[in-house]
C-alpha cells in the first residue's frame, strides 16, 4: 500500500493539512481495497495550528524516511522557521527518491531545503513574488493551480491542493480512480483555467497627489468609448512621448496597458454582477468586438468570460437599479481570502 506522510509544522493552516489527508484516506480501489495509508507526522509530539488550537501528533519525522509520498501543507505568518532537522528530513527522503508535493505556502518549506532550486514551481498568487524575491533559483509560476516536476511537486492555495491530490491519485491509479474521488469531494477532476482567474488584477500603486490621478479616474469613467494615447496626452498636457514617458515612470506599465487591464477589471465585475451577454460586456468595457474581447480576457484572466462567470456569478441586490454602470471595485473581495506568507 502506498504511504503517504503529511509534515505538520508549527501554526499549520488546517484546511492545507485537511484536504490532502481526506482526499487520500477516501481513495479506494476498484475491489473496495484503501488505496493509501494516511499518517500525520511532526517533529514534535505537540503542534501548534493555526486557528488557535493544538494536534497531538503521534509519529515523528522518521515517518518521513517510511513514506512513499510527503506532503508539506502551508502555515501562517506566525510560523518560525523550519528547523535544521526538518530540513536535513525532506533533503535526505528527496535523495532517496521519495515524491514530495507542498500546499499553497509549504513551497517555502521546499525551497529552504533546496528541493526547488532549478525547478518551475508555484504557490498561492499573493505568495508568489515573495518566493520569487527569497528564492532566485526557483521559477515561480504564479498562474498555475499545481507544477509536477515528477518527483516534486508544488500546488496553490488551499483548494488546489485538492486539484494536486487529484493529480498525483490519478497518475498512481488511473482516471477511473481518481474520477471516483473527485465525485466523492464534489468537484471536477480537472479545473478550467488556473490561478489567474482568481487574482484580483489591481493596477500598479499611483503615488497620492500624482499628476496623474484625475486622468485615471477619467480613464476608469469613459472605459467604453475609444480612448487613444492622442486624446490622454492632449488631456495631460504634454506630447505622446513626454506622456508616455511620465506615465510608466509613475505606474511602472505603459498607457495602453493599463487601459487594457482597467477594461478586463470592469468586465469581471459585470461577469460576476450582471446578466449581460458577452457582447454587451464587451461594448460596456470598451472592446472593439467580442472576439478581441475573449481573446484579451483569456490572456490575462486565464479562463473564458463564460467559465469566469460560471465560477463567480452572483446576483446582487440593485443589478437591475444601475449598479453595473459603478467603477467596480469587485472582485477585491477574493484578495481577503489569499493565502499567507510563512515566516522568515
Amino acid at each position: 500500500m502506498h504511504s503517504v506522510a503529511i509534515l505538520v509544522l508549527d501554526e499549520v493552516v488546517p484546511f492545507d493539512m485537511a484536504a490532502p489527508q481526506q482526499t487520500f484516506a477516501w481513495t479506494h480501489m476498484p475491489d473496495g481495497r484503501p488505496a493509501y495509508r494516511v499518517r500525520l507526522c511532526a517533529e514534535t509530539p505537540e503542534v501548534r495550528a493555526d486557528g488557535g488550537f493544538t494536534l497531538r501528533i503521534d509519529r515523528g519525522l522518521e515517518a518521513l524516511a517510511e513514506a512513499d509520498t510527503i506532503i508539506v501543507p502551508g502555515c501562517s505568518p506566525e510560523a518560525p522557521p523550519p528547523s535544521a532537522r526538518v530540513l536535513e528530513a525532506l533533503r535526505q527522503a528527496a535523495e532517496a527518491g521519495t515524491r514530495i508535493a507542498s500546499v499553497c505556502v509549504g513551497a517555502f518549506v521546499l525551497a529552504e531545503a533546496g528541493l526547488l532550486d532549478g525547478l518551475r514551481a508555484t504557490t498561492h498568487w499573493v505568495a508568489a513574488g515573495e518566493l520569487a524575491r527569497r528564492f532566485p533559483r526557483v521559477e515561480v509560476a504564479p498562474d498555475v493551480l499545481y507544477v509536477d516536476n515528477g518527483q516534486i511537486l508544488t500546488s496553490a492555495g488551499a483548494a488546489a491542493a485538492l486539484d494536486l491530490c487529484l493529480h498525483m491519485i490519478r497518475r498512481d491509479l488511473g482516471s477511473a480512480v481518481a474520477a471516483n474521488i473527485a465525485r466523492m469531494s464534489v468537484m471536477p477532476l480537472e479545473r478550467e483555467g488556473g490561478q489567474a482567474q482568481f487574482i484580483v488584477h489591481e493596477h500598479p500603486p499611483v503615488p497620492r497627489g500624482s499628476a496623474l490621478e484625475p486622468l485615471l479616474e477619467w480613464i476608469e469613467d469613459n472605459l467604453a468609448h475609444e480612448v487613444t494615447l492622442s486624446a490622454l496626452a492632449e488631456r495631460a498636457g504634454m506630447s505622446e512621448r513626454t506622456f508616455s514617458r511620465r506615465f510608466r515612470e509613475q505606474t511602472g506599465t505603459t498607457p495602453l496597458q493599463w487601459l487594457l487591464r482597467a477594461r478586463v477589471r470592469r468586465a469581471q465585475y459585470l461577469l460576476e454582477n450582471t446578466d449581460h451577454s458577452v457582447e454587451r460586456i464587451a461594448r460596456q468595457a470598451g472592446f472593439g468586438s467580442p472576439t478581441a474581447f475573449r481573446e484579451r480576457f483569456r490572456k490575462v484572466v486565464g479562463t473564458t468570460p463564460y467559465a469566469y462567470r460560471t465560477a463567480f456569478h452572483g446576483k446582487t441586490k440593485g443589478t437591475a437599479n444601475g449598479t453595473a454602470n459603478r467603477k467596480p471595485n469587485a472582485p477585491a473581495a477574493r484578495s481577503r481570502a489569499a493565502g499567507a506568507l510563512p515566516g522568515s
